[in-house]
């Protein structure tokens, strides 16, 4: 004989009806069967809404009836298309027994929890019937039994306790004389000693269903829902979730105790200790493997932790005082307080010290727990021996789960460190001496990226999920996205680093995706996106609350750098070829760098000197290995290279900086490069990280440009004092010509002093051959006071400079 149970979801429509049926069929060929139903999927929901509204005295309540009842027929009708007068006027009769008693709750203006268990059981009624007939009228060898006829409890209303005894001897009795091949019972419903109607609690079709296995010693109980088996975590938050093959009956409780809804927790404890194994399996995908509870497997999985759970809408509350320390009966008095009152606890944490104890429950019964514990404290709180009752709300438990667990060392530091990494506040921890389950309470929007950190912790195989917001997709922008689109594949199979652009946005319009924009027509999308704002792009970083998130700046913008602060406080890293930020003032450039270190969010700006070379991260190294740096001799303006290494007597200074901008190696605004003000952000920014207080007005700034280039109004009025003062220009050039040098735009730092300039560079020095738009930076150190060490190479252009953010963003994803 087998027992199969069929969820909400598995009948709720008349498609997946037909889908139940076909399995049932097909098991009914070789066995006989008993199937145990829900209600239709929303149907309880339904019926709970239109009681309130009629105790509420809205009228409404008879829409959402009408609406009930139009759900049921339609279904019918798409089951049975013709024939089916003999089958509609019975569902009829049964729903308008549901409506006389709507109407009567309307008119009494009462719903008590005897009066909802007899509403609510409608729904499995109704979809047992339904269900029944069907098979009925397509000759299937079937019938319906009524489960409060075999299903004994007490008079607990709404979540009644079964009579095993009574209830074992109707099962096993009913079935020793039943013939049918197939018997549909109609789950969560059942009858008092009294006779009066009761249910088995919200899921308790899982419930019915195991109460019937064990009764009859059956050789497995399956499960069929929408999902193919218990998950490692909730698929609707965690994309890479998976099912897991196997699980012991206490890794199955604890997971669903802890919010994994495919299971009713009480289902397994009837079947427990007559070894029944549980088959979670999918209507929708009835050959796939699914889940198998039981004790009988050997666990060879890689990782300890078998899966990760959540509860929400969880209410913090915390009793303490100095009244408590060394007194005995304060955790007696507090929890009968609560089971007085029928409030279930499902998290508990006592500090060692006997200050406090706080608990966990659900926040519907929040004002009513601190209500009762406050009266049965009211003497002790009146003295100032304990503080009245607190409450927290809007929080959520995360449970990781596994049996092997115990066994191994360091679980616990590495879901606290995941957490912390994340920025992920926990508010209390609770851990049994079992170590199967480790509980933590945090804040409700945290709960997505708690579980995707985990997640990727403990069963991705070591992948690391990048989140990636991008501001200014111009030249540089629009390379960078380019390159990631490109290499997407190759990091994830490579370096195990699943890199997804989550928002995009330029001066105009903004697009965003949590799950990752797909990069093949994302301009077209930017286009049609919503307007953008800074503070926008900045809130909806913050609302998706991702885990790995990065901020990447591909703009010169000082407003956006003005927010870098704020990124970091969320714990969103930032990447930036934006220099304002970190040659504005030394108490600025400090701050960002306390940030990223108190919220660990990583703060990379290798492309602010030398665009794509590794000129930051190589003096950080040199720093970090315990060197000293004593000097540092560089050109670092790509642009003024090209400008100087293209410039002779046979064109002219205005032509050759036209062609620079338009190749894109000068800042928007070129006056910026030419002033030499780009230069010296960039020798500051290698002092600052080199250990020096610097800021940039100390610089010493030895400019080439004439009164007139660096008074100029506007880029437009700019071009015009080069094309008068070419002349100047010209005898620049001429000077260096006859003494056998190159012009080269030199930053310099020593002794604390750093200083930037046009300078004429004769042969046989490192900077006379460099060309076109290359970088050179020396590097003078303790351990290199002769030879420096020097680093090349293209120090301009969309292509590099948009490597080295790509590359800033893979280093933010390996800290």
């Amino acid at each position: 004989m087998n027992v199969l149970k069929f969820g909400g979801t598995s009948v709720g429509s008349a498609k997946n009806i037909n889908k139940v049926i076909s399995i049932l069929d097909n098991y009914s060929q070789n066995n006989r069967v008993i199937c145990v139903v829900s209600a239709i999927g929303g149907i309880t929901d339904k019926l709970l809404k239109a009681a309130d509204m009629a105790q509420r005295k809205n009228r409404d309540y008879i829409l959402e009836y009408e609406a009930i009842a139009e759900k049921h027929h339609s279904i019918l009708l798409e089951l049975i298309p013709s024939g089916n007068e003999t089958i509609s006027t019975p569902l009829s009769n049964k729903l308008q027994d549901l409506r006389s008693l709507l109407d009567g709750i309307f008119l009494i203006n009462e719903l008590s929890p005897k009066t909802s268990d007899k509403l609510v059981s409608f729904g499995e009624l109704l979809s047992a019937f339904i269900i029944a007939e069907t098979m009925k009228n397509r000759g299937l060898d079937c019938i319906r039994k009524n489960s409060q006829e075999l299903m004994v409890t007490n008079s607990n209303f709404t979540k009644a306790e079964v009579q095993y005894q009574q209830t074992n001897t109707n099962i096993k009795s009913y079935f020793s004389e039943a013939k049918e091949q197939i018997t549909i019972l109609p789950g969560f419903i059942s009858k008092s000693t009294n006779g009066e109607l009761t249910t088995l609690g919200r899921g308790g079709s899982d419930f019915t269903a195991a109460i019937v296995a064990a009764a009859l010693k059956v050789n497995s109980l399956e499960i069929w829902t929408d999902v193919s088996g218990m998950y490692t975590t909730n698929p609707k938050l965690v994309k890479q979730a998976f099912p897991i093959e196997n699980l012991s009956y206490q890794e199955a409780m604890e997971l669903s105790h802890f919010g994994a809804k495919v299971l009713y927790p009480p289902t397994v404890q009837p079947v427990l200790n007559l070894n029944i194994p549980i088959h979670i399996k999918n209507t929708l995908k009835p050959n796939a493997i699914g889940t198998k509870i039981s004790n009988d497997f050997i666990d060879n999985s890689a990782t300890p932790v078998k899966g990760i759970s959540n509860i929400d809408n969880i209410a913090l509350l915390t009793l303490q005082g100095n009244g408590m320390v060394g007194i005995p009966g304060f955790s007696k008095r507090l929890f009968e307080s609560l089971a007085q009152e029928m409030i279930n606890i499902i998290f508990i944490t006592q500090a060692s010290s006997e200050h406090s104890i706080c608990f966990g429950i659900d926040t519907k019964d929040s004002q009513l727990a601190k209500s009762a514990i406050d009266c049965v404290f009211e003497n002790e709180i009146s003295l100032h021996k304990i503080d009245p009752i607190l409450i927290e709300t809007g929080l959520s438990i995360i449970a990781l789960v596994g049996d092997k667990m115990k066994s191994h060392q360091g679980i616990s530091g590495k879901m606290f460190r995941t957490l912390g990494k994340n920025n992920i506040n926990i508010r209390a921890i609770a851990q049994g001496a079992s170590e199967r389950n480790i509980s933590t309470v945090i804040v409700e929007k945290d709960v997505k990226k708690a579980l995707n950190a985990l997640h990727e912790r403990f069963f991705e195989d070591k992948n690391k999920q990048l989140n990636v917001f991008i501001t200014g997709v111009g030249n540089v922008g629009e390379r960078l996205v380019e390159q990631i689109k490109q290499q997407r594949k190759y990091l994830k199979e490579q370096l195990k680093i699943n890199l997804k652009v989550v928002g995009l946005s330029n001066s105009r319009t903004m697009i965003f995706n949590d799950d990752g924009l797909s990069l093949k027509d994302w301009k077209t999308e930017l286009q049609t996106g919503e307007k953008a704002t800074l503070n926008g792009f900045l809130e909806r970083a913050k609302d998706f609350n991702l885990r790995n998130s990065i901020f990447v700046d591909v703009t010169a913008n000082e407003d956006i750098s003005k927010l870098y602060g704020a990124y970091l406080k969320h714990s969103i890293a930032v990447v930036a070829c934006n220099k304002i930020a970190c040659s504005s003032s030394f108490e600025k450039y400090r701050e960002l760098k306390e940030l990223s270190l108190k919220y660990n969010a990583p703060f990379l700006f290798e492309t602010n000197v030398g665009a794509g070379l590794p000129v930051i991260d190589t003096l950080n190294n040199l720093i970090a290995s315990g060197d000293t740096i004593t000097s540092i001799q560089a050109v670092l303006s790509g642009s003024l290279n090209f400008v100087f290494n293209n410039f002779d007597d046979t064109t002219k200074f205005h032509d050759v900086v036209k062609q620079a901008q338009k190749e894109g190696y000068t800042e928007p605004d070129p006056r910026i490069d030419l002033s030499g003000v780009d230069v010296a952000r960039k020798i500051l920014i290698l002092a600052r990280e080199s250990g020096t207080e610097m800021n940039l007005e100390d610089i010493e700034n030895d400019s080439f440009l004439t009164p007139a280039n660096l008074e100029s109004n506007s880029v437009d009025d700019f071009y015009k004092t080069l094309i008068d003062d070419e002349a100047h220009f010209q005898k620049l050039y001429a000077s260096a010509k006859a003494n056998d040098c190159q012009l080269k735009y030199v930053a310099a730092f020593n002794d604390g002093k750093a200083k930037v300039g046009l300078k004429e560079i004769p042969q046989g020095h490192p900077f006379f051959n460099l060309e076109g738009k290359d970088n050179i930076v020396m590097f003078y150190t303790q351990r290199y006071p002769e030879q420096p060490m020097i680093i090349k190479g293209a120090g301009a252009g969309a292509d590099v400079t948009a490597s080295g953010l790509f590359a800033d963003i893979i280093r933010t994803g390996n800290k």
